[in-house]
């Protein structure tokens, strides 16, 4: 039997909201500091003092031994990539994943970022995960199905001539990081869960300038393309309302 999901109150969903708007003004925060030269650890240094100094906890920071406060994916990295002393070039470009515990509530967004001058290959499979992202949200409303979400990305991510990472999905979030439902970006239309009011999960397709197909390294944390192909990814924390959806992870200015 699968788990329940976990339907949250109007009250609930508004307490998670400073979280979730934290979470997206880390984002804006670090945008302007993202240039050649810098480490991936020194994007771990900034974010962990934003968060501190907000009375926020980075929710990534020992969750099962992950050594870092944020995620950092540059180039073939799909996603957890562990912060390092590796320094950014020009034309890499760099998805920073952020989730912010506040108040007991989580909030989890992601973006992808071009260092310096990206190329052709680099801005086409970043806009291409962009727009996959919005496709998916576009897709949600009471009554649609989850299928629904992973089929809509699919079509548009693969009529790009891109993949979609089939291991790696989207999460229920609130209290806890990871819950129910598991949000695939792949699938058929009107398979899976049907979605209702005050579900809240994560849309945050990985998508793939080549084939779909990744491996972990032996961190046990970083997950790479097989071919070495380019990879991007954004990511929103979404509330279903009566009428649609809500991205909850906006900047909160």
């Amino acid at each position: 039997m699968p788990r329940m999901v976990h339907i949250k109150t109007t009250e609930e969903i508004d307490m998670m909201r400073p979280a979730c708007h934290h979470a997206a003004d880390t984002l804006v925060m670090i945008e302007p500091h993202i240039r050649p030269g810098m480490t991936t650890d020194d994007i771990n240094g900034l974010v962990h003092e934003f968060t501190i100094k907000a009375g926020a906890i980075p929710a990534p920071l020992n969750y099962h031994g992950f050594p870092k406060s944020v995620c950092t994916s540059v180039n073939h990295v799909v996603c957890h990539g562990i912060p390092g002393n590796k320094k950014l070039k020009n034309g890499d470009i760099i998805n920073v994943d952020v989730t912010s515990i506040l108040n007991g509530w989580h909030g989890d967004t992601s973006k992808t970022f071009y260092v310096g001058d990206a190329g052709i290959r680099a801005r086409k499979v970043t806009e291409i995960a962009r727009k996959a992202l919005e496709i998916g949200i576009a897709a949600v409303q009471p009554g649609a199905t989850l299928g629904d979400i992973g089929h809509a990305i699919q079509v548009y991510v693969e009529s790009e001539r891109c993949s979609v990472v089939r291991e790696y999905c989207g999460h229920g979030i609130g209290r806890v990081f990871h819950e129910e439902p598991q949000v695939l970006h792949y699938g058929n239309p009107g398979s899976g869960l049907k979605l209702k009011p005050g579900m809240v999960f994560t849309i945050e397709p990985m998508v793939n300038l080549g084939r779909k197909e990744v491996k972990l390294l032996g961190d046990g944390w970083t997950v790479v393309t097989r071919d070495k192909s380019l990879s991007a990814q954004f990511e929103h924390t979404l509330a279903v309302t009566e009428n649609g959806v809500e991205i909850l992870t906006l900047p909160s200015s």
